[in-house]
């Protein structure tokens, strides 16, 4: 595999151009990769009745919807934000992952996990009183990303 860096002045936005013969695991993990480090700088606008705040993602807990609304929560606070769950799964870094329909939760914060096999499961989260449930459906996914942040 070859690797260069080509330098133009006159560009308004970094471009990064993968050219293959066939689109294989590398390929697609590169692909992935490269996403994820242009997203991880992604800024997201909170907002609480008429202010609007400017949190470090790495401060969410989880995004929850209620209603028509989609709401972000910190270990103390709740945040409304202007994004559908579908739409932040796409910009969210690696860390994010959907708990259930209405929830896609933060890993890092994960204090525990209550495993229940008839129902959903009961998520804990470090230094906070706040608590959500990830259903069984999204249960396995979950785990897996779990497993994979432990393995790093």
């Amino acid at each position: 595999m070859r690797i260069r860096i080509e330098v133009v002045d006159d560009l308004t936005e970094d471009e990064v151009l993968i050219r293959c013969s066939r689109v294989n695991d590398t390929v697609n993990k590169i692909h992935h990769f490269i996403l994820e480090q242009s997203q991880s700088g992604s800024k997201l606008i909170f907002y609480k009745q008429n202010q609007e705040f400017y949190i470090l993602l790495e401060e969410v807990l989880f995004f929850e919807t209620d209603g028509e609304q989609v709401y972000a929560h910190t270990k103390n606070d709740s945040y409304r934000i202007k994004y559908r769950l579908y739409e932040l799964e796409e910009i969210l870094p690696k860390c994010f992952v959907r708990a259930a329909k209405s929830t896609i939760i933060n890993i890092t914060h994960i204090y525990s996990i209550t495993r229940n096999l008839t129902s959903s499961s009961l998520v804990r989260f470090i230094n906070s009183h706040k608590q959500v449930y990830v259903s069984r459906r999204y249960y396995q996914g979950l785990k897996q990303r779990m497993n994979e942040r432990r393995s790093i």
